[in-house]
């Protein structure tokens, strides 16, 4: 989860056709000697494999490889620490000078890349049952018509403890890996180690973070930078986290207002009135006169049942919930959630599945649909993904979501919280003065509201025109509605080819 306070984590038009299972044809990578060494689960990790597929984008034939395998990152004494799991796709006979590579990471903290690889920009998609689109169990593995190959090579890490990657002494993983700073210098290395393999130091440098993956890519960024030489030309962020005192609604009525528009877009949507002129004002009004009466002495009589009817009416939310509250919503309390024996879900607050609890309990007992159900199909869609159609066969589980790693997480850095990356993205910015941040937020989304990135965007002094804000109807993970994610992988190829030029 991101933050304590939060029950869940955060994260996460061309015709495409994939040779169907291809012959895996395993790497001759012979075994390392740091191999011998290993202990646990990071030894039963198996050599790389290479396999060749390719699809139609466009009218066009293109052929690419799949790369499935580890890099070693080691300890300040040349050991290894831990072997970090990664799948790569490179076009065949592509100019490698040109030719752009993006890092692709999810977030959590503690989860893995499956979530971007099979569900947003890989060459396979995993496909729910149109009528069901909850239905997890149904999920099938297809060609992604909306993959990102054709504008750019990808590359998706799992951070160490998620996914397939693993620290070679867990009990030391937490001081090593599990912290802001120590797992941007982490992703840092692990990209320089690919890069400097692969012969791609000339190639196009771009991130893609979801959720916690927006603190991470900006944290990755700075240290590919500063400790890497290595200098980004884009960042790309889906439904980020880049404030963390904004995600937290309790006591806190700056966060309430930046939920607030999330609330009202669902609504909006539902009655049919989602517009982007209503939006604008849905923000407009949440930090105008909505916050206004939150920050300011509780209204009473008469102005409070104003006030509570407005914004009863504003989120098709019961008057009742809205004063119980006093007007500032708790995303994640049941009073919210469940309404007429159903339960609206965090992740997109328009999905609804039946409450378990319709009389009303404790929150922790109230479950989360995406990360709790038909999203957990990602990570057994990955395993057999991986071992039948890349070759890269383990007896270790795919760790989609990992609660270990979660709950060790360190925020805090040198006496401060390391929460706030606005710091960051204005140096880079500066720094970079044709750096070009993409953001896509979901307008349903109340794990990481629109309204947060928009007052970040709003609040840059320099290069925020540099900075573009890409709304589309879903949740969180907006790229589980099959429009949503053509829409976002159009948006994203006129990114990479206005980069070209």
């Amino acid at each position: 989860m991101l933050g304590k306070s939060l029950a869940a984590f955060l994260l996460t038009s061309v015709c495409l056709y994939s040779s169907p299972f291809v012959s895996p044809a395993i790497a001759a990578e012979a075994p390392k000697a740091d191999a011998l060494k290993e202990t646990g689960l990071a030894s039963l990790l198996p050599v790389d494999a290479i396999t060749k597929h390719h699809f139609s984008a466009g009218g066009h034939a293109l052929a690419y490889t799949a790369h499935t395998g580890t890099l070693t990152l080691r300890d300040d004494e040349g050991k290894p620490a831990a072997k970090v799991f990664y799948v790569a796709y490179t076009q065949d006979g592509a100019n490698l000078q040109k030719r752009p590579v993006s890092f692709f990471f999810n977030g959590g903290p503690g989860a893995g890349s499956a979530y971007l690889n099979l569900g947003a920009a890989g060459p396979r998609v995993l496909q729910f049952p149109k009528d069901t689109p909850l239905d997890g169990a149904n999920a099938t593995l297809v060609d992604n018509p909306d993959s990102w190959l054709p504008a750019t090579d990808m590359v998706f890490i799992d951070a160490v403890g998620t996914g397939y990657s693993r620290p070679i002494d867990p009990e030391k993983a937490a001081a090593r890996y599990y912290g802001v700073q120590k797992d941007g210098a982490a992703f840092a290395k692990a990209i320089e180690l690919w890069v400097g393999q692969n012969g791609r130091q000339a190639s196009p440098h771009y991130l893609v973070g979801e959720s916690y993956g927006g603190i991470r890519s900006v944290q990755v960024a700075y240290a590919l930078q500063q400790q890497q030489n290595l200098i980004v030309n884009g960042i790309v962020m889906i439904s980020p986290a880049i404030q963390m005192q904004f995600l937290d609604t309790a006591n806190n009525p700056m966060a309430s207002a930046m939920a607030l528009p999330s609330f009202i877009a669902s609504h909006l949507d539902e009655t049919h009135q989602l517009t982007p002129q209503a939006i604008d004002d849905a923000y407009r009004y949440a930090l105008g006169p909505y916050l206004t009466a939150l920050a300011n002495v509780p209204p009473q009589g008469q102005e409070a049942e104003k006030f509570y009817a407005e914004v009863a009416q504003r989120t098709g939310l019961p008057e009742s919930v809205v004063a119980k509250q006093r007007g500032a919503l708790d995303p994640m309390s049941h009073d919210v959630r469940s309404r007429d024996g159903k339960l609206h879900g965090l992740y997109d607050f328009t999905q609804t599945m039946a409450d378990p609890y319709p009389e009303g309990v404790d929150n922790s007992d109230s479950p989360e649909m995406t990360l709790a159900g038909f999203g957990r199909a990602y990570g057994n869609a990955f395993a057999g993904y991986a071992a039948n159609e890349l070759g890269y066969r383990t007896e270790i589980t795919y760790d989609l979501l990992s609660m270990n790693v979660n709950e060790a997480w360190n925020y805090g850095g040198h006496g401060s919280p390391m929460t706030d990356q606005v710091s960051l993205i204005r140096k880079l910015l500066a720094l970079d003065p044709k750096l070009q941040i993409f953001v896509a937020n979901g307008y349903f989304d109340m794990a990481c509201p629109f309204g947060t990135t928009r007052w970040v965007h709003d609040h840059i002094p320099v290069g925020a025109d540099r900075m573009k804000l890409h709304l589309y109807p879903g949740g969180h993970m907006l790229y589980a509605r099959p429009d949503s994610r053509a829409a976002l992988a159009h948006d994203v190829s006129a990114y990479y080819g206005a980069q070209a030029h």
